[in-house]
Order: C-alpha cells, then structure tokens, then sequence
C-alpha cells in the first residue's frame, strides 16, 4: 500500500478512521522554519466533522499532537511526526458491514486485496485520513507564503448548481463566510438548500471544487512523466470521492479553435506574460508565471441512508441500510483538503528545483 506523497517534501500518513488516531510523519521540511501552531488549527477546523448542519454530526476536536521535529516553535530539518487522536467513533454502528460490502465503498476490493479489511467507518480508505493531509498542507502553506505563494480553493458546483465564469469574476475572501465554502454568497444559499434537501431525503449529493494558486514563479514542473499538471492531477485523485481532474480551460478546450484559445505573449513592463490564460498556468509541464488553477470533480458520498442491494462475503446476496453519521455532501469538507495536497505538491516542486529561499 502506498501511504507516502512528495520526493523532497515527503508526506507519510498513517492510522484508521476508528483507531487510536490519523497521524504523519513529513520529511525534507526545511529548517528553521518558524510553525504557527494556531494556523495549523485553523486549518483543521475547516476539515473538521460537526462543523456545521450539512456535515457529518461526528465530534472531533482536531487537535494535532507533535512528536518530533520541532524545537522552540521552528523545524529541525529532522522529521516531523504528528498525531490527531480518534475521539468521537461509535464502532458499534459498523457491525453488520463487516460482512456485507457497501455499494461503491472500498469494503470489496481491500478484502480481494489483502484478504481482510478493518470495516469500522472503513478503516484506512476512509476521508478521516485526510486530516493527516491538512497538518502537512498547513505546514506547506506557511513555507510558501514566506515565497509569495497563496492557494485558495472554493465549491464552484454542487449538484446542477454551479457558478458561472472563472475564479476572476469572484470575490475569493468570502468563501469562508458561508457553510458550503462558495464566494457567491447567492449561489452558496442555493447549495446548501440542496443539500439540506438531499440529507432530509437519506440520499447524498457531489459537485466541485476549484483551486487557484498565485504566485507560483515560472519554470516549476518537470517534463514529460513529472509534468507539474500531472501530479497535481494524482495528488488530487487520491483524495477520497474524487472522480475527475481539469486545469486551466480543460474540458472545455475542444469548444475554442487554436487561434482562439492560445495565450499570446507579451511584454508587461519588463515581464513576460500572456494575455489570457486558457493555459491555466501550466505549459508544457511547466508553471509560465500566470495563476495556476484547475477543478477538482467529486461524485455524492457512497454512503446513503437508504436500504440497497448487495452482497455478503460470501456472495450471498442480501440488502445492507447503513448506520451511523455521515456527510450528505462532500464539497464543504474537501476544500481545505484540495487545498493542502496543492501545497504539498507546489513546496515539493520548489524543493526539488532548489526554488526556496530562506
């Protein structure tokens, strides 16, 4: 199994949803890098269960425990492990997932896999992990601001209701004034009352996520198999429910013929730029100094509190009406998460081509 992410800034999660507690370890963090403690809690508190009516009523308080690799407030340049202790898990509501599989969940394939699998709120495949995530995402975030770097990540669709235009046409500092996390406040009320609506009704409902990234220098990203879209694509799919990846125009590229859709270059008192960009910031691989942004697509939680057909281990088929407490929608919660595996993979690009400075 593969738990590790980044070559310099190297990610390492571990722990179940219901053991003890989700927990890291990051290796190639820069030294003396002061942490801001309260700014890494901030963070989890935006991924955090409870946090609002449209979320999952688990409680977790999030708060993360270091182990090593800090001294007097400031990194080592040593590893930095970390835990967020378990405290709200009712193991009990699982009990007869344990021989049955859930429709679309990974109960299956662990159990071909490995031959066993820990069903209590899915174990290691479930989005509790990502809390691991969003301690080494706010970490990354704090190194890259000191570069100039800021990533934003907001809800641009939830069911059919979805924005209109790209992430100019909106103001981006009020995407965390609402419980959806969209910076149209209408648009954000429309959202939540689907949501809200899909919930009543037992069901779940997807959407998507859109990230900006400004700042990035130009040059970061490799050619051909490291191309900076590329991994910024795998860091985005290994995120729980993540079903599709575009950046820049993506999807809706082949709409525009190539003379309409290349970003022209030109000299902005001394810098070169382009006039447009459908790019998305990336050419060929390679960041060319324009804002990065791209969309993160998201399918509706598997987990519907309606009764449906499956089967037992043993292929018998039956019917399975989970229990327990779950999200009707993901988007809310994922966005701190798109967000911090953007950090990640930016702060290892700009360590690997020795673009940090102190």
């Amino acid at each position: 199994m593969s738990n590790s992410f980044g070559e310099i800034f190297r990610l390492t999660t571990f722990g179940e949803s219901h053991g003890k507690g989700i927990g890291g370890v990051i290796d190639g963090c820069p030294p003396r890098v002061l942490v801001d403690v309260k700014s890494i809690g901030n963070e989890l508190a935006r991924r955090r269960p409870g946090q609002s009516g449209i979320t999952t009523s688990r409680r977790e308080s999030d708060e993360v425990e270091f182990l090593s690799g800090l001294y007097e407030g400031k990194t080592t340049g040593t590893p930095i492990a970390f835990i967020v202790r378990n405290e709200d898990s009712h193991s009990s509501d699982y009990a007869e997932i344990s021989q049955k599989f859930r429709p679309s969940h990974a109960d299956y394939t662990y159990q071909v896999k490995y031959g066993l699998r820990d069903p209590r709120g899915g174990g290691r495949s479930s989005a509790r992990e990502t809390v691991a995530r969003c301690v080494a995402g706010a970490v990354a975030k704090q190194i890259l601001r000191s570069q100039g770097i800021e990533i934003r990540g907001y809800t641009s669709q939830v069911g059919k209701v979805r924005l209109e235009g790209t992430y100019e046409a909106y103001d981006l500092s009020v995407t965390e004034t609402n419980a959806v996390r969209c910076p149209d406040v209408v648009k954000a009320l429309e959202m939540e009352s689907l949501i809200k609506e899909v919930q009543a009704d037992g069901d779940t409902v997807g959407g998507i996520v859109t990230c900006v990234i400004m700042g990035v220098p130009a040059g970061v990203g490799e050619p051909v198999f490291d191309k900076l879209q590329a991994t910024l694509a795998r860091a985005m799919l290994s995120i729980n429910a993540a079903k599709g990846f575009d950046y820049g125009d993506g999807f809706d590229a082949p709409l525009y013929s190539g003379s309409q859709h290349n970003d022209v270059f030109l000299n902005d008192q001394g810098t070169i730029r382009t006039k447009t960009n459908y790019s998305g910031g990336i050419q060929g691989g390679i960041s060319n100094g324009e804002t990065i942004y791209f969309r993160v697509a998201f399918k509706a939680v598997a987990t519907v509190l309606k009764e449906q057909e499956t089967v037992t281990l043993t292929g018998t088929p039956t019917t399975l009406k989970v229990k327990g407490r779950h999200d009707p929608c993901v988007l809310p919660r994922a966005v701190p998460v798109v967000e911090a595996m953007a950090a990640i993979t930016i702060l290892d690009f700009l360590l690997r081509q020795k673009m940090y400075v102190e």
